[in-house]
């Protein structure tokens, strides 16, 4: 990949900010743009930064004060649609899963990740706006087992069609528009459209509730 990432880096830890972008810095296609040790600040930087330096994704802690990572989250995805979000926490998700799928982030990390788990995500999120590990399948499907929290995620009025059904579940082998034309005999163009309604009727943020959607509802099993 010769483009590079943009990256902006939001934790209340000054050690964990500074041995992140340490590790980030070491790889070609990366670059930390921005950092920010409070998510009042982010916001206020995001404001005024060039273009050239805008990041194409932010690395989120979950804790921090004064404003957490849930509340800065749900600002970042009503404003910037477009920026991709890695939480990052020290304790792993189970308990706020089904909240940040809601809220349209594209990958959950812990902070002990390994360092190739770590590269992958980011390289991943970039290319494809999700990343989901064995570990995260399984908790997801263990979460769905109670109608409860399924029906708080999806509570839909209309089904799919059959040729949205056809583009989600090639969006979730993270097939691109154009790849996902090519197999379907459409345009990319129409697949873009078919994109937007089931995004619409399944009340998702972006690419990950679809992929969510579609394991819940048994259109994808991830391998």
């Amino acid at each position: 990949m010769s483009e590079q990432i943009k990256i902006a880096l939001i934790d209340d830890e000054q050690l964990i900010l500074e041995g992140v972008k340490m590790l980030l810095s070491k790889e070609k296609n990366f670059s930390v743009t921005m950092m920010a040790n409070d998510g009042n600040v982010f916001l206020e930087n995001l404001e005024t930064i060039g273009k050239d330096k805008f990041p194409d994704i932010a690395l989120v802690d979950v804790q921090m004060q004064p404003m957490n990572g849930f509340e800065l989250v749900g600002i970042l995805k009503d404003k910037y649609p477009d920026l991709k979000i890695i939480i990052l926490s020290s304790h792993y998700k189970t308990s706020v899963l089904g909240y940040m799928v809601k809220l349209g982030v594209s990958a959950f990390l812990p902070k002990n990740s390994n360092k190739k788990i770590f590269i992958e995500a980011i390289t991943k999120v970039h290319e494809n706006g999700i990343f989901f590990t064995n570990e995260d399948h399984e908790m997801l499907l263990s979460y769905m087992n109670n109608s409860s929290k399924k029906k708080s995620l999806f509570d839909m009025e209309d089904d799919l069609s059959e040729r949205e059904r056809d583009v989600v579940k090639l969006i979730c082998q993270e097939l691109t528009n154009n790849e996902i034309a090519e197999k379907l005999f459409i345009s990319p163009r129409t697949v873009e459209s078919h994109r937007q309604r089931a995004i619409e009727k399944i009340g998702a943020k972006n690419t990950v509730g679809i992929v969510i959607y579609a394991i819940v509802n048994n259109i994808y099993a991830p391998a």
